[in-house]
């Protein structure tokens, strides 16, 4: 984007007073427009690393400053918030049934299914991906091509700090029913989770199909089988078990597509 709009966006999360120019407005209502399109995105690969873009994320939250709130009727349902709704899904190419609702600022990808969902503001559902029914998208959170998120999956999203990496699922992954991931958790490509996998920064994330356990945390390694696991922990109470999740495999090539991705679990005897 214009280097121009940036700087006027950083001068504006300085001196919140530049939020009453018309300027700056048009600047963070460009920086939006352009996430609601693709354009940009809050946080991309660049060689084999992810960068998160912070100008784009302080552009999202001063959005919110300058909207005021409205009155949204879409046929006998009111809502009043302050981000619009997403529209024009047919000329997106994007599949949308009743009630998925996605915010204007998020950006839906050609192909994209959208079952009874959500998708925040700033997020990133590139194409071919499923969001199952119940399923939330965060804000900010980047999910890859050919994605499915099953049944109430909860990506988790984050605003601020504007330095916190968002949730990031790479392309052609496979995120079981009830899974949760938060805490800028990268998945990446072609892991397959099984049911109720759940993911923070402090998760202890254990592969545990070799000779001897390896250990990971805050990223899982592409490919990947992975279900929930606990392991024992001394407290002054006692020893209790705590929640952690097991690489119990890899993927294999055969079960590459998309339609075969539940073999994937089953080859390992894992609930979906």
């Amino acid at each position: 984007m214009d280097g121009n709009i940036r700087k006027l966006i950083e001068q504006a999360w300085d001196q919140r007073e530049l939020l009453k120019e018309t300027t700056v407005r048009k600047a963070i209502q460009a920086t939006i427009e352009a996430l609601d399109r693709g354009a940009i995105r809050v946080a991309e690969a660049i060689g084999t690393e992810w960068v998160t873009h912070e100008w784009i994320k302080k552009a999202v939250i001063l959005y919110f400053l300058i909207q005021e709130l409205q009155t949204i009727e879409v046929g006998p349902f009111e809502f009043y918030d302050k981000i619009p709704l997403k529209k024009g899904y047919e000329n997106l190419g994007v599949r949308v049934v009743p009630h998925a609702i996605a915010r204007y600022g998020s950006y839906i990808g050609p192909g994209v299914i959208l079952m009874p969902s959500y998708v925040n503001i700033g997020a990133y559902v590139d194409s071919g991906t499923m969001v199952d029914t119940w399923a939330t998208v965060g804000s900010c959170a980047q999910v890859g091509k050919n994605v499915h998120l099953s049944g109430g999956v909860g990506i988790g999203g984050v605003l601020e700090p504007v330095q916190a990496s968002p949730v990031i699922i790479e392309d052609d992954c496979f995120i079981g029913s009830r899974c949760i991931i938060v805490e800028g958790v990268r998945v990446e490509q072609k892991a397959v989770l099984g049911a109720n996998v759940v993911l923070t920064k402090s998760t202890r994330i254990i592969d545990v199909s070799g000779s001897e356990p390896e250990e990971f945390r805050g990223v899982i390694p592409s490919r990947s089988v992975v279900i929930p696991g606990s392991f024992p922990k001394k407290f002054p109470a006692g020893e209790f078990n705590v929640a952690c999740a097991l690489i119990i495999g890899k993927r294999k090539e055969s079960t590459n597509l998309k339609t075969s991705l539940n073999q994937a679990l089953r080859e390992f005897n894992v609930p979906v």
